[in-house]
């Protein structure tokens, strides 16, 4: 049985899919608390559903891409099934996770977005960097930025652990927290290999819209 907030179709909002039509199944529970989170509602509600109910909520949508996020998705073991079921029925599976879990179990085909948590967070102290060696080429890491503080320290933790050599590196700023410009600034003046990444759904929409994204 999986803990279920919301499953609904979207325009993905994040990561270097921006832009695609997808199917989201946001899971309930997370074990952080960061100081930025725009999803707490999904720290407690939601409703049960067999892996079947909630693959069949899936396959009503007619969309080839689906991201599992949260919350915290790594926290439901039923989890595992889901993704392992979504990839046999040929979707492109992606999943979004916090990076305080071990993704060594997550199957291998699965597109991981794996966020490394800064000090503006308030939970950097949280990061399982174990994780960077179970990623792929098709991953990625997201760092999301509060401020100068945690740009330098993203910038130091990425150059330590070498992660553009293997992996798309995203840089994405608080909304309405970190301006657009400045991040702009920073990443061109030290000609770092990232991906500025807004997050487009709260362009399309507005900061505090809840399923569409």
């Amino acid at each position: 049985m999986l803990k279920v907030n919301e499953i609904y179709a979207s325009i993905q909002g994040e990561s270097s899919h921006t832009g695609l039509p997808c199917v989201f199944i946001r899971l309930t529970g997370c074990n952080l608390r960061c100081s930025w989170c725009d999803t707490a509602y999904a720290f407690h509600d939601g409703k049960n559903l067999t892996l079947a109910q909630t693959l069949e909520q899936v396959e009503t949508f007619n969309l080839p891409l689906v991201e599992i996020t949260g919350g915290e998705p790594l926290m439901q073991e039923e989890v595992y099934p889901l993704m392992e079921s979504l990839l046999k029925k040929g979707y492109r599976v992606m999943l979004e996770t916090g990076g305080s879990l071990s993704i060594d179990k997550v199957p291998e085909k699965v597109i991981k977005i794996l966020d490394i948590k800064c000090p503006g967070s308030g939970e950097e102290k949280k990061n399982h960097l174990e994780n960077l060696k179970h990623l792929s080429p098709h991953d990625e890491i997201k760092f999301v930025l509060l401020d100068r503080t945690d740009y330098e320290w993203s910038r130091s933790l990425m150059q330590k652990h070498d992660l553009a050599s293997f992996t798309q590196v995203l840089f994405s700023p608080v909304y309405d927290k970190l301006d657009l410009k400045d991040l702009s600034q920073w990443i061109l003046e030290d000609q770092l290999p990232v991906r500025l990444q807004p997050q487009l759904h709260k362009v399309l929409w507005n900061k505090n819209a809840v399923g569409v994204c």
